[in-house]
């Protein structure tokens, strides 16, 4: 496929084949860190190093940006590193690799949520 038709097509894939010819300032934050996944998935790599992906977007935005990284992982295998401040966007990871003072001072997997305590 051509780069313009693999352009498209990771457009759609993260829901905005409808924005492909706006430029970045007609779309909302949601829409842009959604166009950059978009950009990170063109060559298909095993890893995208995620720099917080949701710190500058509301709730809805958040929860939308982060189940596009999901699907993307159990769609295409991709394994995405999220470094964030945020609590509530670690806590529904899979693994939690906390930094104090540039050492790791926390490595653990995340509790699926049904088997956290209450």
């Amino acid at each position: 496929a051509s780069q313009r038709e693999r352009g498209r097509d990771l457009l759609a894939q993260v829901g905005l084949a409808h924005a492909e010819n706006k430029r970045p300032a007609q779309l909302s934050g949601g829409m842009q860190q959604l166009v950059a996944i978009a950009r990170a998935m063109a060559l298909d790599p095993p890893l995208v190093l995620a720099d917080e992906p949701t710190g500058n977007l509301d709730q809805a935005s958040s929860a939308e940006v982060f189940a596009l990284m999901r699907r993307m992982h159990a769609e295409r295998g991709t394994t995405f590193v999220i470094v964030t401040h945020d609590s509530r966007l670690a806590a529904r990871c899979d693994r939690l690799v906390e930094l104090v003072d540039g050492q790791i001072d926390r490595d653990e997997p995340v509790p699926p949520l049904d088997q956290r305590a209450a």
